[in-house]
């Protein structure tokens, strides 16, 4: 498991716990003497992750949206949902794999996934892009979110990527048209959209998948017009100071909850979601069956309107 720096004393602790049950069980001595050591030691690290967790600075959230052994999209999908059938291609271009969707029953409902993929490991990455994807990703999206409202079908998107390719080929296959049509279409979607930022939610490469009646938001998830390096280097000439513009950009979930850019704050299990994926995944899907369950009295007009007065109120300020 990849480990960040402020993880390193915890996984340390926890490595000597592990050597040590290790070397009670092949000695076969054990007795009450080691279980109460090794008690010790488990006692010290839930306390170590508690004061390490509990107190993560905005750059750190930040490193932990982008863990590599954090939860991706088909792995929420694989503990989620029954019947998942995965369709491909835009019909116009080429299948980007770095956008994965399809059709499948989430506790009883037949519903319409979209969601960002990153890659396990180098080889998987380099298919899937980094989670960045082209245009033709973008008009699958499209393409399934029209299925959405033609078959009536709650749609369910899960954000996780730096933003949208921005290389030439991507520009020269219409990246921006490509996003607008996705915003336009979710904006005017008479069915319930439901989205969820389990990673890094970066610019408008992830804003496409985001016009929700609802936006749920794990714990130590970002979502911003762009990454902190990003800015750094247009304001100061220098991607060292991300830290700093981080802290200013206010990318985590509790400043995004606080602002209204989104609904809910999901908790992730102790250390962060990629330390028990089952029961981030079950947190994630009780939030979004909450949401479902408050959104199905809804017609698809009033939908729709929901959905328009939610973003018209971002950002509103009342004056004397």
């Amino acid at each position: 498991m990849a480990t960040l720096e402020f993880e390193r004393p915890l996984v340390e602790l926890e490595r000597r716990i592990a050597e040590l049950k290790t070397a009670i069980r092949a000695s076969g001595r054990g007795g009450a003497e080691f279980d109460v050591e090794v008690a010790r030691l488990e006692e010290k690290a839930r306390r170590l992750q508690e004061d390490i967790f509990g107190s993560l600075g905005s750059w750190q959230k930040v490193q932990l949206s982008r863990h590599p052994d954090r939860p991706f999209t088909l792995d929420y999908v694989q503990r989620l949902c029954d019947d998942f059938v995965e369709l491909h291609g835009d019909r116009a271009y080429s299948d980007d794999r770095a956008i994965v969707g399809g059709i499948a029953r989430f506790r009883g409902r037949s519903v319409v996934l979209i969601g960002h993929q990153k890659g396990r490991g180098v080889k998987d990455n380099m298919a899937r892009n980094f989670g960045m994807p082209h245009p033709e990703g973008y008009r699958k999206a499209l393409r399934l979110m029209e299925m959405a409202a033609r078959f009536r079908r709650p749609l369910l998107t899960f954000i996780d990527t730096p933003g949208a390719y921005p290389g030439l080929g991507a520009e020269e296959r219409g990246q921006a048209e490509a996003i607008g049509q996705c915003l336009l279409s979710m904006s005017r979607l008479r069915v319930p959209v439901i989205a969820t930022v389990i990673g890094e939610g970066g610019s408008g490469g992830a804003l496409a998948l985001g016009v929700a009646n609802r936006v749920v938001m794990l714990e130590f998830s970002t979502y911003s017009v762009i990454s902190p390096e990003g800015c750094a280097s247009i304001l100061w000439k220098d991607r060292a100071r991300g830290p700093e513009a981080a802290e200013a950009l206010k990318v985590t979930a509790d400043h995004l909850l606080r602002f209204g850019v989104v609904d809910e704050l999901v908790p992730e299990p102790p250390g962060g979601a990629h330390r028990d994926p089952d029961e981030a995944a079950r947190r994630v899907g009780d939030a979004i069956a909450r949401h479902l369950d408050a959104l199905a009295p809804l017609d698809g007009p009033r939908l729709a309107e929901d959905r328009y007065r939610k973003y018209r109120a971002i950002g509103e300020f009342v004056g004397e």
